[in-house]
């Protein structure tokens, strides 16, 4: 204790008030900083800066400057939908460090000066002398100098569900739930220094882009790029044909509004979303919009055996008696569990014994208890009954328990353990074990002037397991069909990992290691062998995140759960960080998705959602460039060909925003496709290569049918108003049927989008037909053999799709 109180420089009698202010100027109070949040103003006006937003901005002053006044307006209300999804998408705080303050004991007992007293926790300092009592929690991070019979709940922080015994010279983390005896601590660590305060610094970092991001803005850069650069072609192209500048310029404006997809921020966030809404029905709530996509990329699944593999319920399975009513009798009363309506209140283990033994309850009165601590590995308690002499019930580890028998109770016949009933039973823990089962013994003895646990009476043991969910094998199954590899991290000992492992068909050729030597490779060493390792045992949770990054840094994208606070780095750096719904807020705040079930099968049903989403976010991507190249290569070639241009800006923005809302938004509501969980996670680009080729046919075909009817039309002698809006009503039919040939091959109906290509259809008409209309989007009326001709040569869009599906893999 003296060097303890020589190292913070204080006393048992606590430190003075001049030194308390003298310590909190050095060190500060005892609580958690919190990063500045972005301003909300900041976050609106960064939508601003991107490229996509200023060449809209430009049309619509361009629109201005020559009197289009609706034009602008048009142009501008576009402007401010995808600035303002934007922001909504970005908007969204970081609570899991609000989560950890208000997690903050309040309140802590101190001495000071000789003085005990109760004061506001934040007003701690180093070198403070705590005074612990069952039932508090630890409001800081303390060296014990003192304590008795110190129980505390660390699972919040190490994710070790049993309780552990402190001792002097031990440290208690801030947080630590004191569940029996008492102690006296000095203030070791505050704030941001303490274990939690390290978490909350790691959970405030920067989050990695999802694949989803990355992809999405990789495919607006490419497209800005090639609008510029067209438009400035387009514009010199214009003035050497002698156009004026003012006309040149729009020119060029509406073919950069043609090449930027206005419509994909709102179709991607409403498709996310309806995403979000299908997976909460299953009991995954997921936080983050493209979050749901990263899901259908994942490659790797990191996830806890307790609770989530198996049905976190222990339960005895297999029992070996020398004395069945003593062993039920230990079992009974050796024990602090509670079982209220069915569910167990308190450890696991105790709650199942207690469940397995409780019609051999016998109302002794418990006098006294040495609780269970992971050096021991036993729990006694003493009972009395009436005026019998007391008497000792032991339970703990089985080879310790046999260590600290002297004698065998064979069904009420006392005799001595020899070797070779030793020997016996070790054979018959071995064989138990083997099984997986986590083995507990029993033993008794009448209460004599000896310790209480020497020289017991054997009697005993059980056998218990937690059992595998029934739908966990069926899902791991899925996942390798799917090509997603299943990686299993628990704290339980390599054998019974190994066990449950087998059983759930994750493992199979690959190996298995322990946090100790996991601890004792190199990152070298462990890259070279991660691909392997499909368990880990007695891992802790503060090795979850080197497990995460190890696998990043092999190219994988990794879902990775957790439930307590330990966890939430390894969350957070996750490609998807998976949250228990029982786990801990912070740990939920940490996560991209919360499973309320806790249940394996879930994540499963996710990754197909995710896989969905990611097909119909890649449909309505192909349809709407398909359709932008088409527009671009219609200008290009009209102008090559010295035509005037077909399109206005507002009929362009029609294509590019109304046109593409309905058809492209339910695109993004397409059931699954058959084959969806039978094919590998596919982490490349949204556009691969040959998809690019079909964009670019599609396109082609759209704008060389579009040119060749407007060429004809004009060549008739008919108005340019006219052959325009035959022109324009043409491209618009070519994307009704581009887009039904966007539609999944589902079991599932597609009746939405049906419903959005007639309802595009029947704005398209009253675009033509309706006065009102006509003045705003500058069309006139066209005859039936018009439609007829625009009929025949847009379904050609549908042959072509057709070819190219067979020609191009």
């Amino acid at each position: 204790m003296k060097d303890i109180l020589t190292k913070y420089k204080t006393s048992i009698d606590g430190l003075s008030s001049q030194e308390v202010i003298k310590r909190q100027e050095i060190y500060g109070l005892n609580e958690l900083e919190e990063k500045k949040p972005t301003p909300v103003y900041m976050l609106f006006l960064s939508q601003f800066v991107d490229i996509l937003i200023a060449l809209l901005l430009i049309a619509a002053i361009a629109a201005y400057a020559i009197g289009d006044v609706i034009d602008a307006c048009v142009i501008i209300l576009a402007v401010l939908l995808n600035t303002i999804l934007g922001f909504i998408q970005e908007y969204r705080s970081q609570k899991a460090v609000e989560t950890l303050k208000s997690m903050m004991v309040k309140r802590a007992i101190v001495k000071r000066e000789n003085h005990v007293e109760e004061i506001d926790s934040k007003l701690l300092t180093v070198g403070d002398i705590v005074i612990l009592e069952e039932g508090n929690k630890s409001p800081a991070d303390l060296t014990l100098i003192e304590a008795k019979n110190l129980s505390c709940d660390e699972s919040y922080l190490t994710g070790e569900s049993e309780s552990v015994l402190k001792e002097a010279n031990d440290d208690v983390y801030m947080d630590s739930s004191v569940l029996s005896g008492h102690a006296i601590g000095v203030v070791k660590k505050i704030g941001m220094d303490t274990e939690i305060g390290k978490i909350a610094d790691i959970v405030q970092e920067e989050s990695d882009e999802t694949p989803l991001k990355e992809k999405v803005g990789k495919l607006g850069k490419i497209l800005s790029a090639i609008a510029i650069v067209v438009c400035i072609a387009i514009f010199i192209l214009e003035l050497m044909q002698g156009t004026e500048l003012v006309e040149t310029f729009m020119t060029a404006v509406s073919l950069a509004v043609a090449a930027i997809p206005e419509g994909l921020p709102a179709v991607l966030t409403l498709t996310l979303a309806l995403g979000m809404q299908e997976m909460a029905k299953s009991n995954a709530i997921v936080k983050k919009l493209l979050s749901v996509e990263t899901l259908g990329s994942c490659t790797v699944i990191c996830s806890d055996k307790t609770g989530t593999l198996t049905e976190n319920k222990m339960t005895v399975v297999d029992s070996f008696y020398t004395n069945k009513d003593k062993t039920l009798l230990i079992g009974n009363l050796c024990n602090n569990a509670v079982i209220n309506d069915g569910e167990v209140i308190g450890d696991q283990t105790d709650g199942a014994i207690l469940k397995f033994c409780k019609d051999s309850k016998i109302n002794y009165e418990r006098v006294d208890e040495i609780p269970f601590d992971s050096n021991r590995k036993m729990m006694t308690t003493i009972h009395r009954l009436d005026n019998q002499k007391d008497i000792v019930l032991t339970k703990g580890a089985p080879e310790l328990i046999i260590d600290k028998c002297k004698y065998i109770d064979n069904d009420g016949t006392i005799e001595i353990i020899d070797d070779k009933t030793k020997e016996m039973l070790s054979k018959k823990i071995g064989e138990m074990s083997g099984k997986a089962l986590r083995v507990i013994g029993f033993a008794y003895k009448d209460y004599d002037e000896n310790p209480p646990e020497e020289d017991l009476i054997f009697t005993g043991l059980l056998g218990l397991i937690d059992p595998p969910r029934d739908s966990a094998k069926k899902a791991v199954e899925d996942c390798i069909k799917a090509g997603i590899k299943v990686v299993m991290i628990t704290g339980d000992h390599e054998k019974t990992a190994c066990a449950i492992a087998k059983h759930l068909g994750i493992l199979t050729d690959g190996r298995i290691i322990t946090g100790a030597e996991l601890n004792d490779l190199s990152d070298d060493e462990y890259l070279a062998i991660a691909p392997d390792i499909q368990v880990y045992a007695r891992v802790k949770p503060v090795q979850k995140m080197r497990i995460v990054e190890a696998l990043k840094q092999l190219d994988n994208i990794v879902a990775m759960t957790g439930d307590g606070i330990n966890d939430a780095p390894a969350l957070k750096k996750a490609s998807i960080g998976v949250a228990m719904g029982n786990g801990t807020d912070v740990a939920k705040e940490s996560a991209d998705m919360i499973l309320q079930d806790n249940n394996f099968s879930t994540i499963v049903k996710a990754i197909e959602e995710g896989r969905k989403i990611y097909d119909n976010i890649k449909r309505f991507v192909k349809f709407q460039v398909s359709t932008n190249v088409g527009a671009i290569l219609t200008i290009v070639g009209t102008s090559l060909l010295s035509l005037p241009i077909p399109f206005n800006p507002v009929q362009l923005l029609w294509l590019n925003i109304v046109m593409d809302g309905p058809p492209a938004q339910t695109l993004g509501m397409e059931g699954a496709e058959k084959n969806l969980m039978e094919r590998p996670p596919e982490t490349g680009d949204i556009l691969t290569k040959s998809t690019l080729l079909k964009i670019f046919l599609s396109g082609l075909v759209m704008a060389l049918g579009t040119i060749c009817v407007y060429s004809y039309k004009l060549s008739t002698g008919i108005p340019t108003k006219k052959a325009m809006t035959v022109a324009f009503t043409l491209f618009v039919i070519y994307q009704l049927f581009n887009a039904y040939n966007g539609k999944s091959n589902s079991d599932a109906s597609s009746k939405y989008l049906y419903m959005g290509i007639i309802l595009s259809f029947i704005l398209q008409v009253l675009i033509i037909y309706l006065p009102q209309l006509q003045l705003i989007f500058r069309t006139t009326s066209i005859d039936l053999a018009e439609w007829i001709l625009i009929m025949i040569v847009a379904s050609t869009i549908i042959i072509a799709e057709k070819i190219m599906n067979r020609v191009i893999q």
